[in-house]
């Protein structure tokens, strides 16, 4: 016996009219297609689909198999057609995220709830664990976004920029250095430095100061989370260097002093990455928009 989807939706039409004229009209076809495609149903079966010349119309004992069928199975076609369509209008899809900054979480969460809220069909994770080779992940489909300062040449990945950021140098209001309006690779010699558990070529403030001017501190202390690094920087237990934007929020503000790194400072730029086909997909570029607006947010904390 062959059913297609066809001969489920005239059961379940049949049904819910309780005649052919109006299960005809449902179907956008004439009562006498639909007469025939019963037939050819019912010939299909050797039984009869439905009980001849009651009013309304009613299914058969198989006819009443046919329409549980059809009532299990069309609800999840259907949902997968309005899937496709989505995904095809742009309004569905997956954005699964990689970050290549941990003080990016800060503003990160804000603008995913405001995305969330825009686009609530597409499938938004993050994946930490692609964070130290996140652009790998990106090109095997992995990941669909990464959040990086560093770009790349390629025709495969575009790199859409977000804000600009200066590294800072965070440290106690009480120390030493905080007499200085800015500092030097020498003044972290002799000093503990707080940085999170990435490798050195990742983190700002040696790509930039220390690694070019050969400088190394006192002793390393690697730290995963943004308030553990502050809380100890508080307690005197190290310096630190993180983004500009971090210390606009703080509550405890006043324990901490800020300083440039060089006279002139230093700036960045972040980044989100993603491949060049999908670049122009619509719930991308709103994710982009929503970032920078959330950056001019932090930048006046």
């Amino acid at each position: 016996m062959h059913i297609e989807f066809r001969h489920l939706r005239t059961i379940k039409a049949i049904h819910d009219a309780g005649g052919l004229q109006k299960a005809a009209d449902i179907l956008h076809i004439t009562q006498s297609a639909l007469s025939h495609q019963i037939k050819g149903l019912e010939d299909q079966a050797g039984v009869e689909l439905f009980v001849r010349r009651s009013k309304p119309l009613k299914l058969s004992a198989a006819g009443q198999r046919i329409l549980r069928l059809a009532e299990r199975i069309l609800p999840e076609i259907d949902a997968l057609q309005a899937e496709f369509e989505a995904l095809h209008e742009g309004s569905a899809g997956r954005m699964h995220l990689a970050i290549e900054c941990h003080a990016c979480y800060d503003w990160l969460f804000p603008v995913l709830e405001q995305f969330r809220r825009a686009w609530p069909e597409v499938d938004v994770d993050i994946r930490p664990g692609f964070s130290f080779d996140a652009m790998t992940a990106l090109r095997k489909e992995e990941v669909d976004l990464v959040i990086s300062s560093d770009p790349e040449d390629g025709d495969e990945t575009v790199f859409a920029p977000l804000f600009d950021y200066s590294p800072v140098l965070i440290i106690p209001a009480t120390h030493d250095l905080a007499a200085k309006p800015f500092v030097e690779a020498a003044d972290f010699a002799g000093e503990t430095l707080l940085t999170y558990p990435v490798e050195r070529a990742r983190l700002d403030v040696y790509k930039l100061l220390l690694h070019p001017a050969g400088v190394e501190p006192a002793t390393i202390r690697q730290v995963e989370l943004t308030p553990m690094i502050l809380m100890l920087v508080a307690s005197g237990r190290g310096i630190t260097v993180l983004p500009d934007w971090v210390m606009n929020n703080q509550h405890n503000r006043a324990e901490f002093a800020t300083r440039p790194l060089t006279s002139q400072g230093l700036t960045r730029r972040m980044f989100a990455a993603s491949r060049a086909e999908d670049a122009d997909k619509p719930y991308l570029a709103h994710f982009v928009r929503l970032v920078r607006t959330e950056a001019v947010k932090l930048q006046r904390g």
